[in-house]
């Protein structure tokens, strides 16, 4: 349900979490990812554009020594998927011997992860995880 500080957009049917909720889950999700990195630097990756925010929470909400990189890649025609995923803009530095933690907004197909998980193999980080929706 809206509230009279945040009313939804009119295309909006149903909210499914709240912001109380949403809060909670990343203040989980940081503190997990502070135990698994713990004493180690940590690069998150956050794929561009829808993630930006999440990653700004998320970040906020680790206490590991971590820095940030983008990776632009997209699969889409509008709002169709065009079924190929082209880089659209690559990571500024190299990952290679690197903790790696992929943050990612919407997951619907699995064909852009999918690529870019690919794409990582081959440039041979130290661990991969992804975080996004679960």
């Amino acid at each position: 349900m809206p509230d009279r500080n945040h009313p939804a957009h009119p295309d909006i049917e149903k909210i499914l979490l709240t912001e109380r909720q949403i809060k909670a889950r990343i203040a989980e999700l940081g503190s997990q990812i502070s135990r698994d990195y713990a004493g180690r630097s940590l690069t998150m990756v956050s794929i561009l554009k829808g993630s930006v925010i999440f990653l700004g929470d998320l970040m906020r909400a680790v206490s590991v020594d971590c820095s940030v990189d983008f990776i632009g890649l997209s699969s889409y025609s509008g709002t169709k998927s065009s079924g190929v995923v082209r880089l659209t803009l690559d990571l500024r530095e190299n990952p290679e011997g690197k903790d790696i933690l992929i943050v990612e907004d919407i997951v619907d197909t699995g064909l852009t992860l999918h690529y870019l998980l690919d794409n990582f193999k081959t440039r041979s980080p130290r661990r991969r995880l992804r975080v996004g929706p679960q």
